[in-house]
């Protein structure tokens, strides 16, 4: 009778080897999909024109029904406001306008605003994007490159 020499493999090895080998594959995987496009602009990402100009009209809506904000475009020419902000926004998003309107500074001195009509202009502008189908990552984008802005609204008040 011969005794064959059993070989034995623990099985630890074999399957954290696996499981590295599908962590690293999905590892990959999620890279690529979350990957930023670089080939778009954020315009583009955002609709153009076409949305830009509905997310102003939206926005210009939001602010009429906002007894709070209403007050501080009174004396507004509101289809010159609306095509100011479109270019502003259209600017800022690396569209093809470029914006022409005075500095921030000067188009809002001594209106009285405050953090809290800011915040409440921000609130209404990403409310409007976001009824008009602008994901949620372009909107905070958009959002992020009009945030600096801040100071220079605030500087004159």
């Amino acid at each position: 009778m011969t005794i064959q020499p059993r070989i034995t493999f623990s099985r630890r090895p074999l399957i954290a080897l696996f499981f590295a080998v599908v962590s690293l594959t999905m590892m990959g995987c999620a890279q690529q999909s979350t990957a930023p496009t670089t080939s778009t602009t954020l315009y583009e990402r955002l609709g153009g024109a076409t949305t830009i100009d509905a997310v102003v009209e939206n926005f210009l809506y939001r602010i009429a029904d906002d007894a709070d904000m209403v007050g501080f475009f009174a004396n507004t020419n509101i289809d010159f406001f609306a095509q100011s902000l479109a270019s502003k926004l259209c600017d800022v998003s690396d569209g093809p306008c470029r914006y022409e309107g005075p500095p921030m500074d000067r188009a809002h001195q001594n209106m009285g605003l405050t953090d809290v009509h800011f915040n409440r202009l921000v609130e209404h502008l990403d409310a409007a994007m976001e009824e008009e189908g602008i994901a949620l990552g372009n909107r905070n984008e958009l959002l992020g490159r009009l945030a600096p802005m801040h100071g220079d609204v605030m500087r004159l008040q």
